[in-house]
Protein backbone atom coordinates (compact mmCIF):
# COMPACT_ATOMS: atom_id res chain seq x y z
CA UNK A 1 0.00 0.00 0.00
CA UNK A 2 1.38 3.59 -1.21
CA UNK A 3 0.41 5.88 1.52
CA UNK A 4 0.64 9.71 0.96
CA UNK A 5 1.62 11.69 4.36
CA UNK A 6 0.10 15.19 3.27
CA UNK A 7 1.71 17.88 5.65
CA UNK A 8 -0.26 21.22 5.13
CA UNK A 9 -0.06 25.00 6.69
CA UNK A 10 -3.98 25.43 7.61
CA UNK A 11 -5.36 29.34 7.20
CA UNK A 12 -7.06 29.73 10.34
CA UNK A 13 -11.14 28.92 10.10
CA UNK A 14 -11.08 29.09 6.21
CA UNK A 15 -12.29 25.87 4.90
CA UNK A 16 -12.64 27.06 1.44
CA UNK A 17 -8.92 27.86 1.56
CA UNK A 18 -7.60 25.04 2.78
CA UNK A 19 -9.77 22.21 0.96
CA UNK A 20 -8.24 24.52 -2.53
CA UNK A 21 -4.45 24.00 -1.15
CA UNK A 22 -4.98 20.47 -0.14
CA UNK A 23 -6.16 20.25 -3.94
CA UNK A 24 -2.86 21.71 -4.90
CA UNK A 25 -0.53 19.27 -2.69
CA UNK A 26 -2.37 16.06 -3.87
CA UNK A 27 -2.45 17.25 -7.45
CA UNK A 28 0.87 15.55 -8.16
CA UNK A 29 -0.41 12.18 -6.79
CA UNK A 30 -0.51 9.29 -8.85
CA UNK A 31 -0.95 5.88 -8.48
CA UNK A 32 -1.59 6.10 -4.39
CA UNK A 33 -3.95 3.55 -2.23
CA UNK A 34 -3.95 6.31 0.88
CA UNK A 35 -3.81 10.24 1.40
CA UNK A 36 -3.59 11.13 4.74
CA UNK A 37 -4.38 14.88 5.89
CA UNK A 38 -3.74 16.51 9.51
CA UNK A 39 -6.13 16.94 12.30
CA UNK A 40 -8.81 19.45 11.45
CA UNK A 41 -6.83 20.13 8.04
CA UNK A 42 -9.89 22.61 6.56
CA UNK A 43 -9.91 24.94 10.50
CA UNK A 44 -6.92 24.47 11.90
CA UNK A 45 -7.65 23.06 15.42
CA UNK A 46 -10.59 25.11 16.81
CA UNK A 47 -11.79 24.76 20.26
CA UNK A 48 -14.65 27.51 19.91
CA UNK A 49 -16.38 25.43 17.03
CA UNK A 50 -19.92 27.73 17.32
CA UNK A 51 -20.13 29.68 13.44
CA UNK A 52 -16.53 27.42 12.40
CA UNK A 53 -17.18 23.96 12.41
CA UNK A 54 -18.76 22.69 9.26
CA UNK A 55 -22.28 21.47 9.23
CA UNK A 56 -23.02 17.91 9.09
CA UNK A 57 -22.86 16.76 6.12
CA UNK A 58 -20.04 19.29 5.66
CA UNK A 59 -18.19 20.08 2.72
CA UNK A 60 -15.09 18.72 3.29
CA UNK A 61 -16.27 15.56 3.23
CA UNK A 62 -17.78 16.24 -0.06
CA UNK A 63 -13.97 17.51 -1.26
CA UNK A 64 -13.07 14.47 0.34
CA UNK A 65 -15.09 12.40 -2.19
CA UNK A 66 -13.61 13.85 -4.67
CA UNK A 67 -10.62 13.15 -4.39
CA UNK A 68 -11.18 9.81 -3.58
CA UNK A 69 -13.05 9.45 -6.56
CA UNK A 70 -10.13 10.98 -9.36
CA UNK A 71 -7.40 9.62 -7.55
CA UNK A 72 -9.13 6.13 -7.50
CA UNK A 73 -7.63 5.82 -3.62
CA UNK A 74 -8.66 6.28 -0.36
CA UNK A 75 -8.14 9.80 1.55
CA UNK A 76 -8.59 10.58 5.00
CA UNK A 77 -8.32 13.66 7.60
CA UNK A 78 -10.50 15.31 10.38
CA UNK A 79 -12.97 17.86 10.26
CA UNK A 80 -14.71 19.63 12.99
CA UNK A 81 -18.48 18.85 12.45
CA UNK A 82 -21.36 20.25 14.07
CA UNK A 83 -24.71 18.43 14.19
CA UNK A 84 -27.93 18.51 15.23
CA UNK A 85 -29.68 17.47 18.55
CA UNK A 86 -32.14 17.81 21.40
CA UNK A 87 -30.20 20.42 23.13
CA UNK A 88 -28.87 22.78 20.33
CA UNK A 89 -25.56 22.01 17.89
CA UNK A 90 -23.13 19.34 19.04
CA UNK A 91 -20.07 19.56 17.72
CA UNK A 92 -17.14 16.42 16.96
CA UNK A 93 -13.50 15.67 16.08
CA UNK A 94 -14.52 13.62 13.26
CA UNK A 95 -12.01 11.64 11.46
CA UNK A 96 -13.40 10.70 7.66
CA UNK A 97 -12.12 7.56 6.15
CA UNK A 98 -13.55 7.81 2.43
CA UNK A 99 -13.03 5.45 -0.12
CA UNK A 100 -12.87 5.46 -4.04
CA UNK A 101 -16.20 4.40 -4.73
CA UNK A 102 -17.76 7.49 -1.95
CA UNK A 103 -18.04 4.59 1.01
CA UNK A 104 -17.44 6.82 4.18
CA UNK A 105 -16.31 5.18 7.64
CA UNK A 106 -15.51 7.76 10.37
CA UNK A 107 -14.37 7.69 13.86
CA UNK A 108 -14.80 10.41 16.54
CA UNK A 109 -12.26 11.55 18.66
CA UNK A 110 -12.39 9.64 21.85
CA UNK A 111 -9.73 11.51 24.05
CA UNK A 112 -10.46 15.19 23.70
CA UNK A 113 -8.02 17.59 24.78
CA UNK A 114 -8.76 18.87 28.29
CA UNK A 115 -5.59 21.38 28.57
CA UNK A 116 -6.94 22.93 25.56
CA UNK A 117 -10.49 23.18 26.86
CA UNK A 118 -11.29 20.55 23.77
CA UNK A 119 -13.79 19.00 26.32
CA UNK A 120 -15.95 21.76 26.55
CA UNK A 121 -17.68 22.29 23.68
CA UNK A 122 -17.12 18.67 21.65
CA UNK A 123 -18.63 15.40 22.53
CA UNK A 124 -16.12 12.50 22.85
CA UNK A 125 -16.90 9.26 20.57
CA UNK A 126 -18.14 6.02 21.87
CA UNK A 127 -15.85 3.60 20.24
CA UNK A 128 -12.71 2.86 18.56
CA UNK A 129 -12.58 2.13 14.80
CA UNK A 130 -11.07 -0.16 12.53
CA UNK A 131 -11.22 0.14 8.46
CA UNK A 132 -10.35 -2.08 5.96
CA UNK A 133 -8.67 -0.61 2.15
CA UNK A 134 -7.23 -2.77 -0.04
CA UNK A 135 -6.56 -5.30 2.25
CA UNK A 136 -4.83 -3.70 5.15
CA UNK A 137 -6.89 -3.13 8.45
CA UNK A 138 -6.76 0.31 9.76
CA UNK A 139 -6.98 1.80 12.85
CA UNK A 140 -8.26 5.90 13.00
CA UNK A 141 -6.48 7.93 16.07
CA UNK A 142 -6.09 11.26 16.40
CA UNK A 143 -3.81 13.51 18.22
CA UNK A 144 -4.35 13.04 22.11
CA UNK A 145 -5.23 9.33 21.68
CA UNK A 146 -1.72 8.97 20.88
CA UNK A 147 -1.14 9.06 24.69
CA UNK A 148 -3.59 6.54 25.37
CA UNK A 149 -1.60 3.19 25.19
CA UNK A 150 -4.35 0.72 26.14
CA UNK A 151 -7.27 2.61 23.77
CA UNK A 152 -4.97 1.81 20.77
CA UNK A 153 -3.96 -1.69 21.71
CA UNK A 154 -3.43 -4.31 19.04
CA UNK A 155 -5.47 -7.25 20.02
CA UNK A 156 -5.54 -11.12 18.73
CA UNK A 157 -9.24 -11.59 16.97
CA UNK A 158 -10.13 -14.51 15.46
CA UNK A 159 -6.63 -16.04 15.49
CA UNK A 160 -5.36 -12.38 13.77
CA UNK A 161 -4.21 -9.03 14.57
CA UNK A 162 -7.13 -6.65 14.74
CA UNK A 163 -5.18 -4.19 12.55
CA UNK A 164 -1.81 -3.96 10.19
CA UNK A 165 -1.32 -0.26 10.71
CA UNK A 166 -2.21 2.72 12.38
CA UNK A 167 -3.11 6.21 11.13
CA UNK A 168 -2.87 9.40 13.67
CA UNK A 169 -3.61 12.73 12.26
CA UNK A 170 -2.99 15.60 14.86
CA UNK A 171 -2.33 19.38 15.47
CA UNK A 172 0.13 18.64 17.71
CA UNK A 173 2.52 21.58 18.77
CA UNK A 174 6.17 22.60 19.07
CA UNK A 175 7.03 22.17 22.34
CA UNK A 176 6.04 18.80 22.85
CA UNK A 177 6.98 17.63 19.61
CA UNK A 178 9.51 15.28 21.37
CA UNK A 179 6.57 12.75 22.71
CA UNK A 180 4.86 13.04 19.26
CA UNK A 181 8.03 11.56 17.95
CA UNK A 182 8.46 8.67 20.81
CA UNK A 183 5.22 7.84 20.88
CA UNK A 184 4.50 7.12 17.06
CA UNK A 185 7.68 4.91 17.42
CA UNK A 186 6.23 3.04 20.96
CA UNK A 187 2.68 2.25 19.45
CA UNK A 188 4.41 0.66 15.80
CA UNK A 189 6.56 -1.74 18.65
CA UNK A 190 4.39 -2.51 20.78
CA UNK A 191 1.46 -3.07 18.57
CA UNK A 192 3.49 -4.91 15.83
CA UNK A 193 2.08 -2.46 13.25
CA UNK A 194 2.72 -0.13 10.72
CA UNK A 195 1.93 3.74 12.20
CA UNK A 196 1.74 6.93 10.09
CA UNK A 197 1.27 10.15 12.16
CA UNK A 198 0.33 13.09 10.06
CA UNK A 199 0.79 16.51 11.86
CA UNK A 200 0.47 20.49 10.60
CA UNK A 201 3.16 23.19 10.84
CA UNK A 202 2.29 26.85 10.91
CA UNK A 203 0.44 28.67 13.47
CA UNK A 204 -2.75 29.15 14.79
CA UNK A 205 -3.86 31.31 18.04
CA UNK A 206 -1.70 30.35 20.77
CA UNK A 207 0.51 27.67 19.30
CA UNK A 208 2.71 26.79 16.82
CA UNK A 209 3.71 23.43 14.77
CA UNK A 210 6.41 22.02 13.14
CA UNK A 211 5.23 18.90 11.30
CA UNK A 212 7.44 15.86 12.06
CA UNK A 213 4.61 13.66 10.21
CA UNK A 214 6.55 10.58 9.84
CA UNK A 215 5.64 6.49 9.35
CA UNK A 216 7.34 3.72 11.43
CA UNK A 217 7.77 0.53 11.05
CA UNK A 218 7.32 -2.33 13.25
CA UNK A 219 10.53 -2.55 14.49
CA UNK A 220 10.33 1.22 14.94
CA UNK A 221 12.34 2.29 12.53
CA UNK A 222 11.30 5.48 10.65
CA UNK A 223 10.72 4.68 7.15
CA UNK A 224 9.69 8.21 5.66
CA UNK A 225 9.18 11.73 6.94
CA UNK A 226 8.20 15.28 5.92
CA UNK A 227 10.55 17.95 6.07
CA UNK A 228 10.30 19.99 9.12
CA UNK A 229 8.78 23.21 10.03
CA UNK A 230 7.46 23.14 5.69
CA UNK A 231 4.26 22.05 3.79
CA UNK A 232 5.50 18.83 2.18
CA UNK A 233 4.14 15.30 0.56
CA UNK A 234 5.63 12.40 0.99
CA UNK A 235 5.03 8.94 -0.13
CA UNK A 236 6.00 5.65 1.55
CA UNK A 237 5.01 2.15 1.36
CA UNK A 238 3.59 -0.51 3.22
CA UNK A 239 4.83 -4.03 2.97
CA UNK A 240 2.21 -6.35 4.21
CA UNK A 241 4.32 -9.89 3.44
CA UNK A 242 7.10 -8.22 5.67
CA UNK A 243 4.67 -7.51 8.53
CA UNK A 244 3.02 -11.14 8.01
CA UNK A 245 6.58 -13.16 8.04
CA UNK A 246 7.79 -10.48 11.09
CA UNK A 247 4.66 -11.15 13.14
CA UNK A 248 5.33 -15.08 12.53
CA UNK A 249 8.78 -14.96 13.30
CA UNK A 250 8.11 -12.20 16.42
CA UNK A 251 4.73 -13.44 17.55
CA UNK A 252 4.86 -10.76 20.85
CA UNK A 253 0.97 -10.17 19.93
CA UNK A 254 -0.31 -13.34 20.99
CA UNK A 255 1.84 -13.02 24.70
CA UNK A 256 0.14 -9.85 25.45
CA UNK A 257 -2.27 -8.97 28.45
CA UNK A 258 -5.48 -8.81 28.10
CA UNK A 259 -7.06 -5.21 29.26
Amino acid sequence: MKIALVQTDPVWSDPAKNRSRASELIAPLEGVDLIVLPEMFSTGFVTEPAGVAEVNPPESLQFLKRVAAEKNCAIAGSVAVELPSENGPEYRNRFYFVKPDGEVEYYDKHHLFTYSGEHLRFTPGEKRVVVEFRGVKILLQVCYDLRFPVFSRNRIVDGNPEYDLILYVASWPVRRIDAWDSLLKARAIENLCYVVGVNRVGNDPGNNYCGHSRMFDPMGKCLAECEEGKEDVVVCELEMGLLEIFRKNFPALSDADVF
